[in-house]
């Protein structure tokens, strides 16, 4: 395993901490309702960054829509079809819808 693969998984894993602890906050009674608003916040910050990083490997390094589907465990028609839009159209298509 290369550094950069080691740090994303690192990275990662944090992540992941850090979402169980903010999940954890409202079990805890420090949460209220108003609280779930930061959720939603975290989910499209995840969100972008993954449609982000798609397009990056895609745009920069000429990965297949079924090398990207693989390691997110669809198929390459699903990852098209979620990550092949520019995000403009996503937000216009998810309002109308």
């Amino acid at each position: 395993m290369s550094k950069r693969e080691r740090e994303t998984a690192e990275f990662a894993a944090m992540l992941r901490r850090m979402c169980a602890s903010l999940g954890r906050r409202f079990d805890g009674g420090d949460g209220d309702v108003p609280d779930l608003a930061e959720f939603a916040t975290v989910r499209k910050a995840l969100d972008e960054a993954e449609h982000a990083a798609v397009a990056a490997l895609r745009r920069r390094y000429g990965y297949s829509w079924a090398q990207v589907a693989r390691p997110l465990g669809t198929t390459r028609q699903a990852a098209q079809m979620r990550y092949g839009r520019e995000p403009e159209r996503r937000a216009t298509t998810r309002r109308s819808a």
